[in-house]
């Protein structure tokens, strides 16, 4: 009886032996996902791994602007000083660029501020305290702007120094003790550089009373000692405007010079509120006025 019952089990397991040892299954195993067609899982095991997210940057270096205003030349008129026509070939320049209005003290408040303030004469008016310093000094955003020819104050200095020509003069009614005289660019520019820097050159030296030969000279001899600076290499960037133009022209030129900008030509319809837009934009404060709906330039400083 023991022994029939032995022999009984040993067949068993040679059964299931047998069965475990089957043909294996005809169905083909899942594909895996290669890691070159792979949308979301992670590469196969031995396969190269694709290479890690970089970490999302630190917040980037502010951008130092700097803002020359020339005065009273036509695009092709400007262009006439050779200085200025090489450096224009070498960067942005815009060709369908407009003043808003004449004489010139009501475009450098638009500069400004966003508006002219109905004023159509260069006489000082107490104005406001509105404007693009007032928003960075707010911000704390240090800003500073050169007046070639302060020596008396923004309103007693002698010719050829020109009040309506230092917008930052009427905002208040008062002069800010950000405005000081140009000679301390130099100094500046190699050691603490303000954030946002204006530079109003005087009389002679923006071609309002002498030779475009004249203006241009000072360009020649002003602006590589801004792209000289750590501030402007540093990603900066540098706008050239004028004021106005003349003869009834209103297009006037307008530079940009940024380390990583390619020479090109610009025709889109511009203006002064246009300029105010994007350096508000660039220092991170509202724009004020007319810049709130204005085409920006902030395409060009990509």
């Amino acid at each position: 009886m023991i022994a029939t019952r032995l022999g009984s089990l040993a067949a068993l397991c040679t059964v299931l032996l047998i069965a475990s040892c089957g043909p294996p299954s005809s169905a083909p195993p899942a594909e895996t996902a290669s890691p070159a067609t792979s949308a979301t899982g992670p590469a196969a095991i031995g396969a190269p791994s694709a290479s890690p997210a970089a970490p999302s940057p630190g917040p980037a270096t502010p951008r130092h602007v700097f803002v020359v205003v020339m005065e009273n030349r036509t695009l092709a008129q400007a262009l006439n000083g050779g200085y200025l026509a090489d450096l224009a070939d070498r960067s942005v320049l815009a060709t369908n660029y407009h003043s808003v209005a004449t004489p010139s003290l009501p475009n450098y408040l638009a500069l400004t501020s966003g508006e002219t303030f109905g004023i159509r004469d260069d006489r000082y008016h107490a104005l406001p305290a509105v404007g693009i310093g007032q928003q960075l000094t707010s911000a704390g955003v240090p800003w500073r702007a050169y007046i070639e020819g302060l020596t008396e104050g923004c309103l007693d200095s002698p010719y050829p120094y020109a009040v309506q020509h230092n917008p930052f003069a009427y905002y208040g009614g008062e002069c800010p003790k950000n405005v000081v005289s140009l000679d301390q660019l130099a100094a500046d520019l190699r050691g603490t550089t303000p954030r946002f820097v204006w530079i109003t050159p005087d009389l002679c030296h923006d071609g309002h009373d002498c030779a475009t030969a004249d203006a241009d000279a000072w360009l020649a001899a002003t602006v590589p000692m801004i792209l000289a600076s750590q501030a402007w290499r540093d990603d900066g960037v540098l706008f050239i405007v004028w004021d106005e133009g003349s003869g009834g022209d209103d297009r006037i030129p307008l530079v940009v010079i940024a380390p990583k900008v390619a020479a090109r030509r610009v025709t889109d319809p511009l203006d002064h509120y246009s300029l105010l837009a994007t350096v508000e934009d660039v220092l991170g404060v509202p724009r004020l006025g007319g810049a709130v709906g204005a085409r920006s330039l902030d395409e060009l400083l990509r």
